[in-house]
Parts: C-alpha cells; sequence; structure tokens
C-alpha cells in the first residue's frame, strides 16, 4: 500500500481499533498545500466508469413519470400535515423514485452528453445506488427491486410474498459502489462517498414530503444485515464486478394505519440478475478504501437521540414554488457572478433552513446535531463581509469557542432574527483565502456566501467507528438543504470536497482533532453557458427551463 508523502499520509494499520482506522484514514487523506491526497496520476475521460448500474436477467417495470403533475408547493411539504398522504401505489412509488434518485435532465455540448440527477454527486459520479423492498403495493410484485435511474424501471431481483392481509409496506435500501468515485478522487473517494449518501438521504426525505410520507434511518440494523436484504452479499451475482457497500435501510412511514418502522427480512427469493461491470480496465487501486470501509460497517448499535427543538418558529423563507419546480431544478453552478450581491433576507432564510426542526428533512435525522456551519460572507447586503459561526446546538457554542481563534468576537449580528444562533466572529475580505482553501476554485471566492461544516469529529470517532460516516452523512444532509433553499430563492449552490483541511483548521485556530472539516459548500448566483443544451430527462417530461442564469452542471 502506498501514499503519497508527508506527515498526515501514514499508512493505515490493518490490524488496530476500528476507530484509530477510521481516524488515520482521515489523517492521511487530508489535501495540504505542498500536495494533495493520494490519487490517479492521469485520468482517461473516454473511458469513465458506467454511471449506471444494471442487473441483466431480472423482470423490469417501466414506471410512469409524474413529477410534473404533482401539485404540491415546496413550503406545504416542508409543513408538518401540510401534505396528506398518497396511497401506496405504484404510481407514488414512481413519484417517490423520480424526485429523488431520477434523472432532472439531460445535458448536451457538441458530442458530450451527461445526465443531471435529482441527488447530487462529488464530479457527477453517483456511485450510490437505490433498492426498494416492497409489501403490499397495489401494481408492484413483492420483494426487490433496483432502481436505473437512466431508464427510471425497476429490477425485480427477489420475490419475497407478504401475506395478504399485511398492510402496505415500504423501505429504500442505500448502498455506495466506491470505485466510481475511487477513478477519479483516489483515496480521498470514501469520503465523498459519504457526502453523496448524505444528499442522497436528503433528496428521499425531501421527495417523501412531497407525497406527505414520512423516513425512517433504521440505525440499529448491522451493515452485514442490510447488505443481506439488498442481495449485495451474493457474491456470484457480483463476479467480475465491482462490489456494493451497504450502507443504509429507512423505513417509509406511508400514512398507512398500523404503520411501525420494523426491519423487514432478508428475501426469500427466489433470486435473478447479475449486475454489469462498470470499469472493465481500471488503472489503479486503493486498498485503504477497502479497510476504512470495513472499520466503519455498522455494528447495530444506534446514537444516542435529541429530539429536535419544538419550539423553533416557522422557517423564513416563504413563497409559492412548486415543489416538482424546486427538487428537478436543482444544479450544481460552475461558475457565480462575482459582483451579485446576495439580499440579506436570503442569507438569514439559508442559515435558518439549517436549523434541525421536527419537519423534513431533520425529523429524519435521528441523532444529535455534531455538525456546525461557518460562513465566510462575501457579499450579504448589509452584512459586513468576515466569519461567522452558527451552533446548530445549544450546548455546541461553548466548545466551538474553546476550539476556535481566541480573538473571535461571537458578536450577535444586527438584523439576524431573535430565534438565530448567528455570532459574528471577524470582519474580513476571505474571498482570496477561501479561493485558496478549496484548490484554487475561484468559486469559492466569487459565490456571495463560502461555508465548511465543522464536525465534532474525535469525540463521535471514539463512541463508535461508524459514526465517521454519519458526520459526513450529516454534513451531505446540510448541502442539500443548502442545495433546495437556494434554488427556492432564485440561486444556486456547489458543494466543495476538495479543499485543504488543515490550512482551514488553521485559519480557524483549530488544533488537535475535536473539531475537522468535512465539506465545503458556495452559494451565489450562477452564470450561464449558453453552449450547454438542456434536454428532457425522460420522454413524456417536459424540457427543463433554460432561465438567464442557467448553470453549467
Amino acid at each position: 500500500m502506498t501514499a503519497s508523502p508527508g506527515a498526515g499520509n501514514r499508512l493505515v494499520p490493518e490490524a488496530t481499533h476500528p476507530g484509530a482506522v477510521a481516524r488515520g484514514y482521515h489523517l492521511r487523506t487530508k489535501h495540504r498545500l505542498g500536495h494533495y491526497a493520494a490519487g490517479p496520476e492521469t485520468l482517461d475521460w473516454d473511458a469513465q466508469p458506467n454511471p449506471f448500474r444494471e442487473f441483466s436477467g431480472c423482470p423490469k417495470l417501466a414506471l410512469p413519470v409524474m413529477a410534473e403533475d404533482l401539485a404540491v408547493r415546496f413550503d406545504e411539504m416542508l409543513t408538518p400535515g401540510g401534505v396528506p398522504p398518497a396511497p401506496p401505489t405504484l404510481g407514488s412509488l414512481a413519484l417517490l423514485l423520480e424526485l429523488s434518485f431520477g434523472l432532472a435532465a439531460w445535458k448536451e455540448t457538441g458530442p458530450d452528453r451527461w445526465a443531471v440527477r435529482c441527488n447530487p454527486s462529488s464530479g457527477n459520479l453517483h456511485p450510490t445506488e437505490a433498492y426498494v423492498l416492497a409489501r403490499n403495493i397495489a401494481g408492484l410484485d413483492d420483494g426487490l427491486h433496483h432502481y436505473v435511474s437512466r431508464d427510471h424501471v425497476l429490477e425485480h431481483r427477489a420475490a419475497d410474498p407478504g401475506a395478504p392481509d399485511e398492510p402496505a409496506r415500504l423501505w429504500v435500501g442505500l448502498s455506495s459502489i466506491h470505485w466510481r468515485e475511487a477513478w477519479k478522487y483516489g483515496e480521498r473517494a470514501f469520503r465523498y462517498c459519504q457526502l453523496d449518501l448524505g444528499h442522497a438521504l436528503g433528496a428521499l426525505r425531501y421527495a417523501a414530503a412531497a407525497l406527505g410520507w414520512r423516513v425512517h434511518l433504521l440505525t440499529a440494523l448491522p451493515s452485514e444485515a442490510v447488505a443481506a436484504r439488498l442481495g449485495l452479499d451474493r457474491a456470484p451475482d457480483f463476479a467480475g464486478a465491482e462490489a456494493e457497500e451497504a450502507d443504509v435501510l429507512v423505513a417509509i412511514d406511508m400514512g398507512v394505519a398500523g404503520f411501525e418502522a420494523m426491519i423487514p427480512d432478508a428475501p426469500a427469493g427466489p433470486w435473478a440478475g447479475r449486475t454489469n461491470c462498470l470499469d472493465r480496465h481500471p488503472m489503479y487501486r486503493w486498498p485503504v478504501i477497502d479497510v476504512v470501509s470495513s472499520a466503519t460497517r455498522a455494528s447495530g448499535g444506534t446514537l444516542d437521540a435529541l429530539p429536535a427543538p419544538s419550539d423553533l418558529p416557522a422557517p423564513l423563507a416563504s413563497g409559492t414554488a412548486p415543489a416538482p419546480q424546486v427538487l428537478l431544478g436543482r444544479r450544481s453552478a460552475q461558475r457565480f457572478e462575482a459582483g451579485f450581491v446576495m439580499p440579506a433576507a436570503d442569507f438569514f432564510a439559508l442559515a435558518d433552513a439549517l436549523l434541525p426542526r421536527c419537519a423534513a428533512p431533520f425529523d429524519m435525522w435521528p441523532h444529535a446535531p455534531q455538525v456546525h456551519p461557518v460562513f465566510f460572507v462575501h457579499r450579504v447586503q448589509g452584512l459586513a463581509p468576515g466569519l461567522y459561526a452558527l451552533p446548530r446546538r445549544a450546548d455546541a457554542e461553548g466548545p466551538l469557542r474553546r476550539m476556535l481563534r481566541a480573538d473571535f468576537a461571537w458578536d450577535d449580528v444586527p438584523g439576524a432574527p431573535a430565534h438565530l444562533p448567528l455570532r459574528r466572529l471577524v470582519e474580513a475580505d476571505a474571498r482570496g483565502v477561501m479561493r485558496t482553501i478549496c484548490c484554487h476554485q475561484a468559486i469559492a471566492g466569487d459565490s456571495c456566501v463560502a461555508l465548511s461544516f465543522l464536525a465534532d469529529f474525535a469525540p463521535e470517532l471514539e463512541t463508535d467507528p461508524w459514526r465517521y460516516r454519519a458526520l459526513h452523512w450529516e454534513a451531505g444532509l446540510l448541502g442539500h438543504v443548502l442545495y433546495l433553499e437556494a434554488e427556492r430563492a432564485g440561486l444556486r449552490g456547489t458543494g466543495i470536497g476538495c479543499f485543504f483541511d488543515d490550512a482551514l483548521h488553521e485559519l480557524l485556530g483549530l488544533e488537535g482533532e475535536r473539531f475537522q472539516s468535512l465539506y465545503q459548500f458556495t452559494v451565489g448566483r450562477p452564470l450561464h453557458d449558453g453552449r450547454i443544451l438542456s434536454l428532457p430527462a425522460y420522454p413524456g417530461r417536459r424540457p427543463p427551463p433554460a432561465p438567464a442564469q442557467e448553470p453549467l452542471a
């Protein structure tokens, strides 16, 4: 096993405590100003891994394309009880998948063509796969199904008949194909797969909210049990192809009487299907990914739950945007208009949306908030440029104050709503600094606001190594909130996984490993590239609108 030079890129010992493996992997895969984490030295863009997994030999069921006809507003679906539960039918399930993991559009420029999905992904590589376990859903055979987003179809992997008098039940399982990210990002790819999983959970929760449904994470289920229920432990079905890592199984509450977030048995079968190979000629191997993946699998424990506060006022953002317009309109901006100034109301609404309310998407997350954003404000009307912090848990401000720079002010922010725990740390023009920290990407300085998500890192890994994944999931979930809230405000967001970890920590005064930055995010007004065409994702769907500020991808 090899690694790039540098003190932080130590080899991860394979026979040590799993928490130490996770910590060692994180230190090893930090980008540093002097060198990047170990990754491929060259890429053959004409030989990218196939972005779509399929199982040959499975019965396939084409799903109806219905999202554009859904008459639900975005603000309604974020209000508990605001949307009556949709009936448990094939059409409702098709809507759930279309709005969460389906394609939003096809893009073309010259000979190049690529898909944009509702759930974002690092590099648009999409390691996350979605599976459905169904019982007594009208119009759908019972058992395990794999979702193919390219065609909006379900592949029936295994039969599992339920009792005729059993209520309708639905579970969604998520897995990761690590090679999809490792092909481009090398050893750091495991981080990106976990961030993508957080985005996928957010996409699923928002889509369920549009149907009046709820989502429950089955965190008590060990990873091996998730793999058995999704058929990922069936080695012959994956022979000669990339493996999938079982991540999580969630129960969908469709409002059916007698619902409980029960754990289903593994499908009885018979089984059908063999998967395709995504990359027949991989040029590299990154064994450290398998090591950290094994060390951080769920053992079946649960995190200490902390109910979301119920005394928060209604979200600040308002408007009547249709839910499908927001969910299908999500894009990652590639360039921002450097002179645009964000209205203060939009900024406060973005920050407010990150608070853990008892509503979608945070009613899905049963754990105490451990990830807290630091805002690098560049251009917001009425706010001084500089650094701002938003502790998302009342008892988190104290540790953050102790760990961040001693000369930070922690002042209240003039004009901020009283319930918003936003604190101004220091006034400064950080555009150039953030551009450098985010791997010299101009988008970090040209945005109106850039964020760093700080995770309460070391205590979590000491409790359970699986929490290394959960921290990234939480950061990805927050990023997904920002994507959709920016879209609702007529802006755009972009997640950034490439950043110089310790240079950012030094800027903030962080020492040791109590807090670590896991993810960066930017929000601004995107620039349009007229060379790129937007085409309908599926036959029957209307062409995507091309606003004046349509982003590149």
